[in-house]
């Protein structure tokens, strides 16, 4: 299942919401910022600590290491080292995943819901050079991945 259909094009510099990290404004669109989400019934720290989790899946062993983790930075070490198989299907399904996280975190938060739908119609960015996928890769040609699914949960949000 594919759940990013749809376009979403570049806003104007005031038209745009520049995010990343969780100590800034917006830090809640930051997968590292502390809330608490629940997914069939198992309790994760942040959004990051799930979408880690994933990578392992089916493996017990290395999702509740991944889980237990004290921070999501330790979790997203975890998750980017490859002493771990990362599961086969892993490109085809961290798309869904990751919405998957931040629905959970935006729906189970009702702070955060309100701060999201507040945005309007405005352009997120996840703006840092750390990341071509899942942001802009600070220059602007990265995919902003987490930004497009943000905005995609913003809109099924206004249809609730």
């Amino acid at each position: 299942m594919k759940l990013l259909q749809g376009s979403y094009n570049e806003g104007s510099e005031e038209d745009t919401i520049y995010f990343y990290g969780t100590k800034t404004r917006y830090g809640e669109f930051s997968n590292f910022y502390r809330s608490l989400i629940t997914i069939d019934g198992i309790a994760y720290e942040t959004s990051e600590h799930y979408f880690q989790c994933m990578k392992f899946y089916p493996s017990d062993e290395h999702m509740e290491l991944v889980r237990l983790a004290k921070s999501p930075g330790i979790a997203a070490r975890l998750g980017r080292s490859r002493k771990n198989p990362l599961r086969k299907d892993w490109e085809e399904v961290k798309d869904d995943l990751m919405y998957q996280a931040i629905y959970a975190k935006f729906t189970q938060n009702e702070e955060l819901k309100q701060i999201l739908q507040e945005t309007g119609d405005k352009y997120l960015v996840e703006h840092t050079k750390k990341d071509f996928y899942w942001a802009d890769g600070g220059t602007g040609e990265g995919k902003n991945m987490l930004g497009i699914q943000l905005m995609k949960l913003r809109d099924e949000l206004k249809k609730l």
